[in-house]
């Protein structure tokens, strides 16, 4: 891994990149009403329904917010009200970087052409992808896709249109369950887990583990 560099390294967003805030939103709504002990479970139930309603199918993400959060309102005994999914919704444009993260892709941008591949709406994504302070050779989102990672579909847009096959790509991500598992199984062989403490390391998959993007040069020999 330390001597292979890619044609593109892609990323994904929302809590690679981005610090994913849809629990802190959750809590906001919800605390008051519930214990802390139940408030931890509808977060784990909110998190299960989101890649539930992605499986399938592409739809808005606003219909994605909007139907987890109904499923895990009904599972957790708590009123559901349509403003709070939209509100959910329109906070997704207003999140920032994780701290690391400028820098440490400003180092490899320098070298490499960076990519995003993200389980997005056109309309929401570039506010994000601007506080990142590093240049993008391209972004992509599920919505020009017309499918949501983990699905096969997503990436091998991607491939399509870079022109590129997996073997050429590394690819980044703080998620298994969301990237890495299906990059895997679709022929990339050059992947870097980010371990943000969202799950636990999967060694099977085969991969670089770095604590966060200052870690990412290294990897590529920079």
């Amino acid at each position: 891994m330390t001597t292979f560099r890619p044609k593109y390294i892609s990323f994904d967003c929302y809590g690679t990149l981005i610090n994913f805030q849809m629990a802190e939103a959750a809590r906001d709504l919800y605390s008051e009403r519930l214990s802390e002990e139940e408030m931890t479970q509808f977060i784990k139930n909110f998190a299960a329904y989101r890649l539930d309603e992605i499986m399938g199918d592409w739809k808005p993400y606003a219909e994605v917010v909007h139907n987890a959060i109904q499923r895990t309102c009904a599972r957790n005994n708590v009123a559901f009200k349509p403003e709070d999914a939209l509100m959910v919704y329109e906070r997704v444009p207003t999140w920032g970087p994780h701290a690391d993260v400028p820098a440490g892709l400003a180092k490899v941008a320098r070298e490499i052409p960076l990519v995003i591949l993200s389980n997005a709406m056109n309309s929401q994504i570039m506010s994000n992808v601007d506080k990142l302070g590093a240049p993008f050779h391209a972004v992509y989102t599920a919505e020009q896709a017309q499918a949501y990672k983990p699905r096969f579909k997503a990436f091998e847009y991607m491939f399509d249109m870079l022109g590129c096959g997996p073997e050429d790509m590394l690819h980044v991500s703080s998620s298994f369950r969301y990237d890495l598992m299906s990059a895997h199984d679709l022929g990339v062989k050059n992947k870097v887990w980010v371990n943000r403490g969202h799950e636990p390391a999967n060694p099977y998959y085969g991969y670089v583990e770095i604590a966060d993007i200052s870690g990412l040069a290294g990897v590529v020999g920079l």
